[in-house]
């Protein structure tokens, strides 16, 4: 029992790294998971794992998430307020410099990203009063612990007048902080299923595992290609919505034995190149009320198993496969941005 709550989920793991943990499954990826990792470099290659930023164009895949956008500062100067290229010799005449800087406006989980434990939780009843609260991983409140999101105020147009909620738990900084490095091991769902769509279940992903002889142990960090992101690349930032939402394969997050595996692997993260990692459910039977991302429920929620989207695995898929191979060392921290629920990433795959 905790301050924050009496009743913990059912099949969730609050608690076990303490009654404060914001860390979550990552506690288990420590100096011996790093070194594990360290030990799959035979040949010194690396993998860039990221989408460029701008992908996968306009917000057919997500309406509430936009491109990013990059501003020119504007530097001033003896050549008027709207100089964005200053060269520093107005300042010292012999100075050869020439200087610019900019701002990026994006959405945090537009491409290639983590998602934070801030980023989806479940209404709950923590207390066990016999109503269902709004609750995060580890019993984290929201509207106490997890904020709305900044938002600009409704009366100026500058950028940066913000009111100033965030989550002052569960942001993505608890990850920045660990580094999120140690031993990846790619499940190479694109070379069995294609571009199909494809629900995959525990006895799909057994199936795979066995046919490919790939080992996952506690603390790996376990990377699915499905071909999604390469897709995207082919659409070159004109994505077709109907592809977007009939192609590839991904996780069944209401298969009970695929989500009771995931719990009894050891798993500190679960990875993917498509939108969620999983496939998520258009519909289901009323009036049961159960999740809608049902895998993000079962890890974000209940296990603290933090999750990827959108990482470009093609290249890597390929090359594993070519040499005989499935594990590599991952390292793949976030951006330290306090607060935020979300993060882009540029993963690097050394094998």
């Amino acid at each position: 029992m905790t301050h924050r709550w009496k009743n913990a989920p059912d099949k969730s793991n609050w608690g076990q790294f303490g009654a404060d943990d914001q860390r979550g499954r990552m506690n288990l990826v420590g100096p011996a998971q790093v070194l594990s990792g360290i030990a799959e470099v035979k040949t010194g290659q690396t993998f860039s794992l990221s989408l460029p930023l701008d992908f996968p164009g306009g917000n057919a895949l997500n309406p509430a998430r936009f491109p990013p956008r990059l501003i020119s500062t504007r530097r001033g100067g003896p050549e008027g307020p709207e100089n964005y290229v200053l060269g520093l010799d107005y300042l010292e005449p012999n100075a050869t410099d020439v200087v610019c800087d900019d701002i990026a406006i994006l959405a945090t989980q537009y491409s290639t990203q983590w998602d934070s434990f801030a980023h989806v939780g479940s209404y709950f009843d923590a207390d066990g009063d016999g109503v269902a609260e709004k609750v995060f991983y580890n019993g984290y409140r929201a509207n106490a612990h997890i904020k709305p999101a900044a938002d600009v105020a409704s009366d100026t147009t500058d950028l940066f007048a913000f009111k100033n909620p965030k989550a002052t738990a569960l942001g993505i900084e608890n990850l920045a902080q660990h580094g999120a490095q140690g031993r990846g091991v790619l499940v190479d769902l694109h070379a069995h299923f294609g571009r199909e769509r494809i629900k995959i279940g525990y006895d799909h992903l057994m199936r795979v595992l066995e046919a490919d002889r790939v080992e996952i142990g506690v603390g790996d960090m376990v990377c699915f290609h499905t071909g999604f992101a390469e897709m995207l690349l082919e659409m070159n930032r004109n994505p077709d919505p109907e592809k977007l939402h009939h192609t590839c394969t991904g996780l069944d997050g209401e298969d009970e034995r695929l989500l009771q595996w995931i719990t009894d692997s050891g798993v500190a993260a679960l990875i993917a190149d498509n939108y969620a990692v999983e496939i998520i459910p258009s519909r289901w039977m009323a009036p049961i009320r159960k999740p809608k991302l049902p895998l993000h429920a079962h890890c974000l929620f209940k296990n603290g198993i933090h999750l990827g989207e959108l990482w470009y695995l093609t290249p890597l898929a390929n090359w594993l496969r070519a040499n005989g191979r499935s594990r590599f060392l991952l390292t793949a921290p976030p951006l330290h941005l306090p607060g935020a629920v979300g993060s882009p990433v540029n993963p690097i795959a050394t094998v």
